[in-house]
């Protein structure tokens, strides 16, 4: 495949609270870009605050596909992303502009780059013996096991990540692998654009730990718990366990909700999570390929991306 000759696309990726989504505003005022956002809560109609959603005047300005687009009952996977996002990709360069895909859900942005690796259907006998042994020993050790034979996903994972946790051993008891080489024996099939991968990542940790707790902060303010009831109530199939309540914030708001700590405690964890979030972001980030970093910190961060692009395309 010669590189030179397939059209441009974007990655403007980094942790929550890198500043992405003021960069892509910039971005698509100065560049014949459209945005593709990359985050798998903001798919989600009436999850606002508490997924940071860019709201209607930002939105007016900078539209992104692939917002608001189901509702928060629905089950959204990186296999629906990478149609989605190939389709769009494919109708923005035939109207001569360039796709910029922005977010930070780097499962997403990695199955559009490498394809989808061929993980075995859900074996409920196999989920009930994991789910019996969890019930016998706890999450925690079953974390522990994941980590003897998929280290690298148990790397990304948190104790108490009971889904994820759960898939990892299902596919390692079905396959005899690991999620983590399953993954890199992927489809193979190629992007057929020539890429610029742009990460925004903090020099100073602890600044971008701030501003995580300043948001927090800033979302509890907007009415993030009235966000909650509201949903809870518009859509009665909602429950804790549905995929979209598993979204960073609102598993602590329902368990708040249910009275099972109080405002203080929801606070901690609910900024203990977020960063957990941005660190495993940074994890991804690590291991990726050919990335262009850029300190999200820097008073010149949108001069120095909008730069980047310019040469690129």
């Amino acid at each position: 495949m010669n590189l030179t000759t397939l059209p441009p696309a974007i990655f403007l990726m980094g942790p929550t609270a890198s500043g992405k989504t003021g960069a892509a505003v910039v971005l698509i005022s100065k560049l014949p870009v459209e945005l593709i956002s990359v985050d798998s809560a903001l798919v989600y109609r009436d999850m606002n605050i508490g997924t940071a959603k860019p709201d209607h005047e930002i939105l007016a300005k900078a539209p992104h596909h692939l917002i608001d687009i189901i509702p928060p009952t629905e089950a959204y996977s990186a296999a629906n992303f990478r149609n989605d996002a190939l389709r769009l990709m494919a109708d923005i360069t035939a109207r001569g502009k360039v796709p910029l895909l922005v977010g930070g859900t780097m499962l997403y942005f990695k199955a559009l780059q490498d394809g989808l690796s061929a993980l075995p259907e859900a074996n409920e006998k196999v989920r009930a013996e994991i789910e019996r042994e969890a019930a016998q020993i706890g999450w925690p050790a079953l974390h522990a096991r994941l980590a003897e034979v998929d280290p690298e996903t148990a790397a990304r994972l948190q104790p108490n990540d009971v889904q994820r946790i759960e898939r990892a051993l299902e596919v390692y008891r079905l396959t005899g692998q690991s999620m983590t080489s399953l993954h890199l024996a992927s489809s193979g099939e190629a992007l057929p654009y020539r890429l610029l991968k742009i990460a925004l990542v903090p020099k100073d940790r602890k600044v971008l730990h701030e501003r995580i707790a300043q948001r927090f902060d800033q979302m509890l303010a907007a009415g993030f718990l009235d966000e909650v009831k509201n949903l809870m109530a518009k859509y009665p199939a909602l429950t804790a366990e549905s995929t979209s309540m598993r979204c960073v914030g609102y598993r602590q708001a329902l368990e708040y909700l249910a009275g099972e700590y109080d405002k203080a405690e929801l606070r901690d964890r609910g900024i203990f999570a977020t960063r957990q979030l941005a660190k495993r972001q940074l994890t991804w980030l690590r291991g990726m390929d050919d990335l262009e970093e850029v300190d999200c910190l820097n008073p010149a961060m949108y001069e120095i991306v909008l730069d980047k692009i310019k040469q690129f395309i």
